[in-house]
């Protein structure tokens, strides 16, 4: 039983600890991922949308230093019972989201291991069996190192992961893990490749027959049947190749220009997903830098989920000589994790990438 415990005591706390770190690596992106949790579909808890932030730090730092601590196995009781609650917890959401198919992605590893909603309950299962087996032989949880040093190890995991999350805040993710990092070609990223395999279909066709109700259930061509045509019930059977960027289209008044965008040279995009809770401050250093860009040549075009008369009133504000266009807002914030924040190309594919707190640092030829 010393043996079991031991392995699970190293399989719990590094897994903790990695799952705590990626989400470290993108406080705002799990933010993200919490807000879906908390909106009315599936929690319905808004009031704690405005939160969400400030929740989703004290959640990995938590999660990361608990690892921390059951590595050193310091205080086994308060550390087991932590473990036990957290993946009750998590256990309970993550199955909730898959029978009901409220999250399609629970973010548990962020974006560098995207699970399903089921792959992440089945995940949650076993980290429950392994917890199981450390609460209750928590007796053979034995200390690595005298209790003082203990205390300095965990103090200095909470600094490290307090500095860090601050510093990714301030910045970018060091770890980026999504289809918009540096040296992506937006423009290849979307192409669907020749040969890729297509989504199939299975259709249930319901006729009326000499009175009585009839399926014929086929792959889409309409049934020869002599017969009245009820209904048709489509269903997916299997997933067809989904390129990594799927839903950036940039809009404009006169329509799409999303290729046109991608093709030019020169290029600075300014990310604003909602130009309300912009802030100001980034507004400021995004005008410093685009001034300088349309000086060096450089073209540049902002783009917002906003509507077009909070576009207008915030290019009029700070005197913004570019316009702001549409794209979908899951995107924008995909893109980047900073509201506002800049990207540099060079026909669709990304040179830089950079929050508005590290403005002064793009480069312009």
């Amino acid at each position: 039983m010393k043996v079991i415990v031991n392995i699970s005591r190293i399989l719990v706390g590094i897994l903790f600890i990695f799952s705590g770190f990626i989400k470290l690596n993108d406080p705002v992106g799990f933010s993200y991922k919490l807000q879906e949790y908390f909106s009315a579909p599936v929690l319905d808890l808004p009031s704690l949308i405005p939160f969400a932030l400030i929740i989703a730090i004290v959640i990995v730092i938590f999660e990361l230093v608990l690892g921390v601590m059951l590595l050193i196995g310091y205080a086994p009781k308060f550390t087991t019972w932590c473990l036990l609650l957290m993946i009750i917890f998590f256990t309970f959401l993550t199955f909730y989201s898959a029978y009901f198919n409220k999250v399609t992605d629970c973010g548990c590893f962020g974006d560098a291991i995207p699970l399903t909603p089921w792959e992440s309950f089945y995940k949650d299962c076993i980290l429950f069996v392994l917890i199981l087996i450390l609460f209750f032989n928590r007796k053979y949880i034995e200390p690595l190192f005298q209790t003082a040093f203990h205390k300095w190890l965990i103090f200095a995991s909470f600094i490290l992961s307090f500095g860090y999350s601050y510093h990714v805040l301030m910045h970018l993710p060091v770890f980026d893990f999504r289809p918009y990092k540096i040296g992506k070609n937006i423009t290849e990223q979307m192409t669907i490749p020749e040969g890729a395999p297509e989504a199939q279909y299975e259709y249930s066709w319901k006729f009326k027959v000499n009175g009585k109700e009839q399926i014929i259930t086929n792959r889409g061509a309409y049934p020869q049947i002599d017969g009245e045509f009820i209904d048709v019930e489509t269903t997916q059977v299997t997933e067809g190749y989904e390129p990594p960027i799927h839903d950036f289209i940039i809009e404009s008044p006169e329509g799409t220009i999303t290729a046109e965008v991608l093709e030019k040279e020169k290029l600075v995009l300014i990310i604003a997903y909602n130009l309300r809770n912009s802030e100001a401050e980034g507004m400021e250093a995004v005008k410093k830098l685009s001034d300088r860009a349309l000086k060096a040549g450089y073209e540049v075009i902002g783009l917002s989920a906003s509507g077009d008369d909070l576009k207008q009133k915030v290019k009029e504000k700070y005197n913004f000589d570019f316009d702001f266009y549409l794209t979908d807002e899951t995107a924008l914030k995909t893109i980047i994790r900073s509201n506002p924040g800049i990207l540099v190309l060079n026909k669709g594919t990304i040179t830089q990438k950079k929050h508005w707190f590290d403005a002064e640092d793009i480069e312009l030829e």
